[in-house]
């Protein structure tokens, strides 16, 4: 199941303060609304959607996983259905059983939503990833192949490791991991086209090159063993000052959309619901969580790009403020 970015969260609306957060300065197209759901998942970062209608929400500094339940009260039920993780970044439901991703490892726990105030220890699906911290949070998800992806984002600002730097996928039972695209610095989303099957993912590319260099990335992989220029190349053709003068820009595949400088985004969604209004069907919704390396902030927002037969023709702000 997918993602609960959009279909789980931006759906009704009152103006409310809740553990001191008010809503009203946020903006949103006209009809539009947004509402607190639930306060008690703190540092909550990522999250996927149970077939029961269960919300998963993993915590990467917390250290915790979370479940939260719908009830016919306005207030859902929340479990901590895991805790004491390192970096429990991803997570990603298939077949009744929730995968949890650390920065080492991968876990399953089966039958999750049946169990959920007494969830069974997890089952170690890999435990083979790179134990490096720096952008060693995963973001994982199953594909249309059935295959589960996972990112592996660069131990660095900039810098050449191998085995990292990709996004790779692998059995469900952690078996035969396989590169399917690399030069990819720190993605922490990715979501396949409804149409197409094809896997877009978005990238934060290096800093420490000014307020507006480099551009973030929107990028989609059409054929295993794509290259997208890190370390050597950020954005279409900024070639980096360190790794640039070993590789030519024209080499890699350019992003298909460039996004704001230092936005920081992450998890991405192609809209599949139909509350929305019909010119947002098959639209990609991308979650930006905002600069740290820019002297006027960006990002703190909700993008969108827009789609025109399976190509990206706009970038434009749905949710900010």
């Amino acid at each position: 199941m997918r993602s609960a970015l959009i279909t789980g969260l931006l759906v009704s609306y009152n103006v409310v303060a809740q553990s001191g957060l008010d809503l009203a300065d946020i903006s949103l197209p006209p009809g539009f609304s947004i509402e607190i759901w639930t306060d008690n998942v703190p540092n909550a970062r990522s999250m996927a959607l149970g077939a029961n209608g269960t919300v998963f929400v993993a915590t990467r500094r917390d250290g915790r996983v979370y479940a939260v339940v719908p009830e016919q009260a306005s207030i859902p039920s929340v479990y901590t259905i895991a805790e004491n993780l390192k970096m429990p970044n991803g997570v990603a439901f298939r077949d009744g059983d929730l995968y949890v991703a650390e920065n080492h490892q991968i876990s399953r726990f089966d039958d999750i939503e049946t169990r959920l105030d007494g969830v069974s220890t997890a089952v170690i699906v890999m435990n083979t990833l790179s134990t490096e911290k720096y952008h060693g949070w995963r973001y994982i998800d199953f594909g249309p192949d059935g295959k589960l992806y996972v990112a592996l984002g660069a131990p660095c600002n900039v810098c050449e490791r191998k085995g990292l730097a990709n996004i790779s996928r692998m059995n469900a039972d952690g078996s035969d991991q396989q590169v399917v695209a690399s030069g990819i610095r720190n993605s922490v989303g990715f979501d396949w086209h409804p149409d197409t099957d094809e896997l877009w993912f978005t990238d934060n590319g290096r800093d420490m090159l000014g307020d507006d260099t480099p551009p973030r990335e929107f990028n989609r992989v059409r054929t295993d063993g794509m290259h997208f220029g890190f370390p050597f190349c950020h954005g279409e053709d900024i070639a980096d000052p360190e790794f640039g003068g070993r590789r030519e820009c024209s080499e890699f595949v350019a992003p298909v959309q460039k996004l704001g400088p230092h936005v920081a985004a992450l998890g991405i969604e192609f809209y599949r619901g139909e509350m929305f209004p019909s010119s947002y069907s098959g639209q990609a919704f991308i979650a930006e969580h905002g600069s740290w390396n820019r002297s006027k902030k960006i990002g703190y927002r909700i993008s969108l790009v827009r789609m025109e037969a399976g190509e990206a023709v706009g970038y434009e702000t749905f949710a900010d403020g």
